[in-house]
């Protein structure tokens, strides 16, 4: 009887202290893409795009976190606007970034409601507890330069009053950079595979400290 008893309590002590590990070990930080096109490996083929090389120097830097992609083709930030609050409820992110607007100025949507847009998913975001990195976007020439300012400036201006992090233009390197030209696909709008490293690299040291 007293042997079974002091079995019953190693095998108690060992269950608790099983838990008690289990409740040390910090969960993998959790990342919410939510973007367009760029983002949904359009034209290319799985595993290619940023977000997938982001997991894998997430992996490769011994990261605990893991990318959740809930990018759309297409997608604006109306729409994104939309399938927020039931992403936050489902993924609980620790990290949200916010990849739309390019198709906005695609449809000639007024800037003051991309801007609201992004303004009320930064909002619904931080409400959630999670940090936010918007991701800027900028315009061709040909949309004329008052337009391409006041566009990129909705980025810079949702990210100062809410006091969040941004990377003023997600292609930066890509469409600017000398070569410009050989870094799309036939639309000249998505951007190639052999792009999505530089893309990468461009977000890399925001990512990076805001997993911190």
């Amino acid at each position: 009887m007293v042997r079974r008893h002091f079995s019953l309590l190693m095998a108690l002590s060992l269950l608790t202290g099983i838990s008690l590990a289990r409740a040390a070990t910090p969960r993998p930080a959790s990342i919410l893409i939510l973007g367009d096109s760029l983002s949904a490996e359009y034209g290319l083929q799985r595993g290619q795009g940023w977000v997938a090389l982001l997991q894998a120097r997430l992996d490769q830097e011994k990261i605990a976190a893991h990318a959740i992609n809930a990018s759309i083709s297409g997608d604006t930030t109306s729409g994104g606007r939309s399938r927020l609050p039931a992403l936050l409820a489902l993924h609980k992110p620790d990290l949200v970034m916010i990849e739309l607007g390019g198709n906005d100025a695609l449809r000639g949507l007024p800037l003051a409601m991309t801007q609201d847009n992004l303004q009320a998913m930064t909002v619904a975001a931080k409400a959630a507890g999670a940090k936010v990195l918007l991701l800027g976007m900028q315009v061709p020439p040909n949309y004329g330069q008052a337009y391409a300012n006041q566009f990129a400036d909705s980025f810079s201006q949702v990210a100062k009053e809410q006091q969040v992090a941004l990377v003023p233009f997600l292609l930066k390197g890509v469409a600017d950079g000398p070569n410009a030209a050989t870094m799309f696909q036939a639309d000249r709008i998505h951007p190639l595979a052999q792009a999505h490293p530089i893309i990468l690299n461009t977000l890399w040291p925001s990512i990076k400290k805001l997993l911190r």
